[in-house]
């Protein structure tokens, strides 16, 4: 990547309240552009905005190669903006709840709706608020089970720290792929 390359294109996924705003938040050069509305259905009863169409952030890395930053929305409703927002993209980056009802089958859900995407580019896991539900390694098995592999990576969304850590996940099993 050099400078004066075209932006690169980075694809945030996963349910309603994993984080992907507030990580886009955390790490963007700039106060991300967001499509939150009040939330109307079961999700009002653990947040009061959701994103309907997108998160839009940009960051610069330090070659100066510019990513733009995609968060898409969370519920399954809205899964025709993954097939939009994940073309042309490098990869993606799942954030998973781990307080969710049930956060493995939230990512059996995400890699069977991003399988294309995963493997043909990069993709990494960051689980949130892993004080509580499964370990990681429940995580890796279900991977395993997918015959996935990918990083899976314990994050705090509102901690730009553990976000850029995520992001240099993504960019080694990115350079691993490219290889």
């Amino acid at each position: 990547m050099s400078p004066g390359a075209p932006p690169l294109k980075l694809i945030f996924a996963g349910p309603p309240g994993a984080g992907k705003t507030t990580a886009i938040a955390a790490i963007s050069d700039f106060p991300p552009v967001n499509t939150d509305v009040a939330a109307t259905d079961e999700i009002a009863n653990t947040k009061e905005a959701t994103t309907v169409a997108m998160d839009y952030g940009e960051i610069t890395l330090a070659d100066g190669q510019t990513v733009f930053l995609y968060g898409t929305p969370g519920q399954e409703r809205f899964d025709f903006m993954w097939k939009i927002l994940s073309a042309n993209s490098l990869g993606l980056i799942i954030l998973i709840d781990n307080t969710r009802r049930d956060p493995l089958a939230d990512l059996s859900i995400y890699v069977d709706n991003f399988r294309e995407l995963i493997d043909s580019a990069a993709a990494v896991v960051g689980i949130t608020r892993s004080e509580q539900g499964p370990a990681l390694g429940a995580y890796f098995e279900l991977l395993a089970q997918k015959n996935c592999a990918m990083p899976v990576l314990e994050v705090d969304a509102r901690e730009k720290k553990d976000v850029l850590r995520l992001l240099d996940a993504f960019l080694s099993v990115l350079e691993y792929a490219v290889a």
